[in-house]
């Protein structure tokens, strides 16, 4: 099975068992596949951070609290949609998760069909983004052997700076400037530098 043909799954993060074993049986009615942790440090250790899925996780749970996952999981560059749960939500909560990348803050007891709605939603987001992702780490591991001179070389040629401009921004000639940039090339295995700055733009990826 491909990256693009898994089924994506969906994470409850919930010290709520009720709820847990709840919305497991909404998404299951709804064929959707879902998990549960009964703590954000079992979430942790179990998941798996390439499967494509989508989080739903309470604000409030004993150790790691769900803002404090939010966190971790940004740390960590994980690309699931991220959707949070709270019978004590404010307005400022609401504000502080969504501003942090939380695609929804829903209040418990949330509304079946909104939460059918949202996953169902969100499940196509997640498609998306983890291949993105996916591309994005791609194009990142094609500059893991480049030395720190070349990585230097690379953000000036990102720029649109050509050789002579380089190699005076640096103090080295432009002979040695194009040895460098033919290497970028070799080690990125890329078509063209030209080709390899649009994947990098294209794709976000820091240099």
């Amino acid at each position: 099975m491909t990256f693009e043909d898994s089924e994506p799954v969906v994470h409850i993060v919930d010290d709520d068992a009720a709820l847990r074993q709840s919305l497991v049986f909404l998404l299951e009615s709804i064929g959707v596949q879902a998990l549960t942790y009964p703590d954000a440090t079992t979430f942790l250790a179990e998941f798996d951070p390439a499967e494509i899925a989508v989080v739903i996780v309470d604000v409030r749970m004993p150790g790691i609290s769900g803002f404090q996952l939010q966190e971790r999981l940004l740390e960590m560059d994980y690309p699931a949609p991220l959707v949070f749960c709270s019978a004590h939500g404010d307005i400022p909560m609401s504000v502080r998760a969504v501003t942090r990348g939380a695609v929804d803050f829903l209040e418990k007891p949330y509304q079946p069909q909104r939460m059918v709605e949202l996953v169902q939603a969100q499940l196509d987001v997640a498609r998306g983004r983890f291949a993105e992702h996916a591309e994005r780490r791609a194009v990142a591991d094609r500059l893991e052997a480049l030395t720190p001179r070349e990585r230097e070389v690379l953000r000036l040629v990102i720029e649109g700076l050509p050789s002579q401009v380089i190699a005076g921004k640096l103090g080295t000639s432009v002979k040695t400037v194009d040895v460098h940039r033919a290497r970028i090339k070799a080690k990125a295995a890329a078509e063209s530098l030209a080709a390899l700055v649009r994947d990098i733009l294209l794709h976000r990826v820091e240099v």
